[in-house]
């Protein structure tokens, strides 16, 4: 099993996870501060920009999708951190957005 680094900004900070490790789970280890959410309960908090390693992220599911659609703000590079996993393959930069972006 690979583990690659997830980067959270705007605090710069990183930590290493195995492959398929939640990607907000992953955050909330960098930033503990941050609510507890899944997929079943996935807030606006967990609304992310990607800026690096979006291939290595699991793709948008459906219900992924009908959550966006619901968040103002979103762009090209917006996920749902509750609803990625880690796949293992490349490195992964993630910004917060919204409340939790200048923690």
């Amino acid at each position: 099993m690979s583990t690659i680094t997830v980067t959270v900004l705007p605090a710069s900070k990183s930590i290493e996870v195995p492959e398929g490790t939640n990607l907000w789970s992953a955050i909330r280890e960098v930033v503990p501060t941050l609510p507890e959410q899944s997929p079943e309960n996935c807030g606006d908090a967990a609304h992310i920009f990607v800026l690096e390693g979006r291939k290595g992220i699991s793709k948008t599911t459906r219900e992924e999708n009908e959550k966006l659609d619901t968040i103002v703000g979103v762009g090209s590079k917006s996920r749902i951190a509750c609803f990625a996993q880690v796949l293992g393959t490349e490195n992964v930069k993630v910004e917060l957005l919204g409340e939790f972006s200048g923690f």
